[in-house]
């Protein structure tokens, strides 16, 4: 295919790799299976739900909501690549991937791994605004600007392309085992028959890039966060402003701990048998762990899914009966801004 010319060098001598995976846990693959089966089913209706309610419910058609469906449809996107071929692979004897396949699976990976990282950057950047500049949060954060930056967040599948290229440029003679349920970067890295150094440390650069750079970025927003919110004398306001900050922060945490695990490590300590652990997480639990955050800490989601569901309301849920319960936190903290000011 043409993306297989594209990203594979002709100096290539194998035709195919092997995917270990968990291979080597004999009959316990079964229950593996039946469990990531299970957790990705719930992944995918527990993402689709959250894209239904904020399609429909016409509450949660603000900014913080609108980043959170994309970061839902891309983490969607993301277990398809790999969660489909791993229970396959489960199930089955053969555990071999074609280069253009593993081509295409590395190459989706980071990409969706990388706007992920950047689509959580935006989220924190959006609390900032409605947190440190509540009275210019509709001007600031506009629905131009809000494509704007989600259009800046995609930037990662070029990141990935560059990944790709610098990998499967490489001359693969072989072996073809991949000590891996997937090919990420390092496993399909350690088989190449070349000095790799310098295109690990590209690789290395680009991994910073993706990862550290998006949370400082989140570091600092969060610290001018934290320094306002206890400016707040409100109690309701405080209480706000921390409840729409602890489900980000949560997933902050998780996402780029993990990233930071794999990929921002030294070589000697890279693709290790314990990657797979921490992989899981990331590739499996991740997904999952978003849209149950943003569902079980959220009033207003909750809320919006019994609207949708046709299910009354609690008068503490329901923006009908008591809309200053579930006032927008930009709106309260203007408020408060307005109280002090004069």
């Amino acid at each position: 295919t043409h993306f297989s010319k594209l990203v594979f060098s002709n100096q290539s001598m194998i035709t195919e790799f092997i995917l270990v995976g968990f291979s080597n846990l004999g009959d316990l693959q079964i229950l593996l299976f039946f469990i990531f089966l299970l957790v990705y089913l719930v992944t995918l209706m527990a993402n689709a739900t959250i894209m239904t309610v904020i399609r429909l419910d016409r509450t949660l058609h603000t900014p913080m909501y609108f980043f959170l469906f994309v970061l839902s449809c891309s983490e969607t996107c993301y277990t398809l690549v790999i969660v489909p071929k791993m229970l396959t692979n489960l199930l089955s004897t053969s555990h071999t991937i074609s280069f253009p396949g593993c081509a295409a699976q590395l190459y989706f990976f980071v990409s969706f791994a990388c706007t992920n990282c950047f689509l959580i950057a935006v989220m924190g950047y959006d609390r900032y605004v409605a947190i440190c500049n509540p009275l210019n949060y509709t001007l600031v954060v506009s629905r131009t600007t809000c494509m704007q930056l989600v259009l800046a967040s995609v930037t990662g599948f070029c990141i990935a392309l560059v990944a790709t290229k610098l990998i499967s440029d490489m001359p693969f003679c072989g072996p073809n085992r991949v000590n891996h349920y997937f090919c990420d970067m390092a496993p399909v890295i350690k088989l190449a028959c070349t000095d790799t150094h310098v295109k690990e440390l590209a690789l290395f650069s680009l991994s910073i890039l993706v990862i550290m750079v998006p949370f400082l970025l989140i570091l600092i927003s969060y610290g001018f966060i934290v320094n306002t919110i206890l400016k707040i004398p409100s109690a309701e306001g405080k209480r706000k402003a921390f409840a729409t900050c602890v489900s980000h922060l949560t997933v902050v945490f998780v996402h780029y701990g993990c990233a930071s695990i794999i990929y921002l490590r030294p070589k000697s300590k890279s693709a290790s048998d314990k990657d797979q652990l921490v992989a899981v997480t990331y590739t499996v639990v991740t997904p999952l762990l978003n849209p149950l955050v943003y569902t079980l800490r959220n009033q207003e989601v909750k809320s919006a899914l019994k609207r949708v569901l046709g299910k009354p309301c609690s008068n503490h849920g329901d923006l009908t009966k008591n809309p200053k319960s579930n006032e927008d936190l930009p709106a309260i903290l203007s408020k408060v801004w307005l109280k002090n000011k004069n």
